[in-house]
């Protein structure tokens, strides 16, 4: 299994997680991008994913598969211990609306392709991009507070003491909201939980820092 993705990629971040998590391996293809353009518009890129973003998996099969959620999907079908969504159809229905919730509504609106059309092609400041980010992402999170804090299904991570898909989205928005200066002090139940994921090696291992293309500029 190939991993095609960017070490402060968000999305890839969170298979990263979900693969440690399964206790699988898969060869990390590093894909910049930023450099020289864009590493993801190279024809050999778009020829395995036309949408050209991150992450992609090439299975073992040679299946190409793209976007995060699906991905983990597709690892919770195919190895399905220890799981990443609840047996309960409640809260397995509360852990994939948490995760869309970044998935698609959050990251949309943040995602490197967005900020850098603000500042390209509209001609907006430095500024004003980082005001746009905060803005947007401070919302989402504080809609997110919102639904974990004081909720019965809350427990260790945002549903119950086992970690789970929402958990997986949660974590990598919370390191791009820190990359921004954003304050999360309106959202201390994100926080915690962030933590407690953060603590566990899944977690600690598929930090952007420690990825092998980390110090590639």
């Amino acid at each position: 299994m190939k991993l095609y993705g960017y070490w402060r990629s968000s999305t890839a971040y969170r298979v990263r997680i979900a693969l440690n998590l399964k206790g699988l391996t898969a060869e990390q293809v590093p894909v910049h991008l930023v450099r020289d353009g864009g590493e993801q518009h190279r024809p050999e890129y778009t020829a395995l994913n036309p949408q050209a973003a991150v992450p992609t998996v090439v299975t073992e099969g040679g299946s190409v598969l793209t976007q995060s959620l699906a991905i983990c999907e597709w690892l919770e079908e195919r190895h399905p211990r220890p799981p990443l969504l609840p047996s309960d159809p409640e809260a397995r229905a509360r852990v994939r609306a948490f995760a869309l919730a970044i998935a698609c509504e959050i990251h949309p609106l943040v995602n490197l392709r967005v900020l850098g059309h603000l500042t390209g092609s509209l001609g907006l400041s430095e500024d004003d991009k980082l005001a746009w980010y905060r803005h947007w992402t401070g919302l989402g999170l504080a809609q997110l507070e919102a639904l974990v804090a004081g909720h019965s299904g809350t427990g260790r991570f945002v549903q119950g003491d086992s970690p789970t898909l929402a958990d997986i989205c949660l974590v990598p928005q919370l390191y791009n909201a820190r990359r921004f200066d954003l304050d999360l002090s309106a959202c201390p139940t994100l926080v915690r939980i962030d933590q407690a994921c953060r603590e566990l090696p899944a977690f600690a291992d598929a930090a952007p820092e420690r990825q092998p293309d980390a110090a590639v500029t």
